[in-house]
């Protein structure tokens, strides 16, 4: 009998235990062996799968030059691209009897918003801050030879041949562009290399071409030869040879570029 008691004590007691911990706390209360806290806090979890790439650049050939870029991620199917672009190229030309001998100078900074619409095409609007293109030429006209100028028939002189300058630029420093390509500098990938084309227009307004001409030009028979520089009637025809030469350039309001780029993602 004694010893059922002493049992039934025990069990009394280990019930107690089991419901209170030392120090009147719960065991339900008590800190768990098994669920360890997570060391990362919520929100850092949850940010990591949104995190945009921070910054890619690239190479790129292009009818503006050859040129480096840099982009950033503005939303997940968006990026802003800064460029710049240099080249410099030399050419020869005969118009009228005149012979141009052109240098070309390339010099351009552009800024871009790519939108992505469906996988890797996107739509760019965006602009040159800065157009520096710009060409040069030396003129002549051969000893002897036939040119017109404004539709007028004129012989280089022998004794003091024609010959000048003449240059031709654009009066925007600044200029809105309108790209479209596919490829992306930053992939929203774990990839870090991109291949990207892209085709557009620029539109920088109309050529301005200045021809400035020295010399004497005489008639067919090479006698009667006038400067042209103090000559009225000759810079008159002078100018509506720059009207020539404009409207033959108009169609350049509206450059033409095509390029390919080749780019690496840091981030």
């Amino acid at each position: 009998m004694q010893i059922s008691y002493t049992c039934a004590a025990l069990t009394v007691v280990l019930g107690f235990a089991g419901v209170w911990a030392p120090n009147g706390w719960s065991q339900t209360d008590l800190p768990s062996q098994t669920a360890a806290p997570s060391t990362a806090p919520p929100a850092a979890r949850s940010a990591a799968p949104s995190e945009l790439p921070r910054i890619g650049i690239g190479l790129r050939v292009s009818t503006l030059g050859v040129g480096i870029e840099a982009a950033t991620a503005v939303t997940r199917r968006s990026n802003v691209r800064v460029g710049f672009n240099a080249f410099d190229y030399s050419t020869g030309l005969n118009k009228d009897g005149i012979h141009y001998n052109g240098q070309f100078n390339l010099r351009s900074v552009g800024v871009f918003y790519d939108q992505y619409l469906i996988g890797g095409f996107h739509v760019s609007p965006g602009v040159l801050v800065y157009d520096g293109n710009r060409g040069t030429a030396d003129a002549t006209a051969p000893v002897g030879q036939s040119f017109s100028l404004g539709g007028q028939t004129y012989f280089s002189s022998k004794a003091d041949p024609v010959a000048g300058t003449g240059t031709v630029g654009f009066d925007r420093k600044v200029a809105p562009a309108l790209m479209f390509g596919f490829g992306n500098l930053l992939p929203r990938s774990q990839r870090h290399f991109s291949v990207t084309f892209d085709f557009g227009v620029i539109f920088q307004g109309p050529p301005k071409v200045a021809l400035n001409l020295t010399g004497s030009a005489c008639n067919s028979q090479g006698n009667l030869c006038q400067d042209i520089r103090s000559n009225p009637a000759i810079q008159a025809n002078v100018q509506s040879q720059q009207v020539k030469l404009n409207d033959s350039l108009a169609p350049f309001r509206y450059y033409p570029v095509v390029s390919l780029g080749f780019g690496y993602k840091f981030r």
